[in-house]
């Protein structure tokens, strides 16, 4: 039994794009793969460094409370005194 010749040309045509095309495909999804995770660790930086200024933040807020509130301990100490004096 013989097979038609523009059978086997056809596949033949057919492997070879396949073959011929195998390493840009190769190269395509490399390349998406890379792009995805360094957009990954950008997106993954940004939230980092967000949280990170909210707890400074936070800090801060707590930091100048406590001053404050030891200005007025002194403030009042300091008015006893003198109304304990007077």
């Amino acid at each position: 039994m013989s097979v038609n010749a523009q059978i086997t040309d056809s596949i033949t045509q057919v492997n070879t794009k396949v073959v011929g095309e195998t390493p840009a495909m190769a190269m395509g999804n490399l390349l998406m793969s890379t792009s995805q995770a360094l957009s990954n660790s950008a997106h993954n930086a940004t939230a980092s460094q967000q949280q990170a200024q909210i707890t400074m933040q936070a800090a801060t807020v707590q930091g100048v409370n406590s001053l404050m509130a030891i200005g007025s301990s002194v403030i009042g100490r300091s008015a006893e005194g003198i109304l304990e004096k007077g």
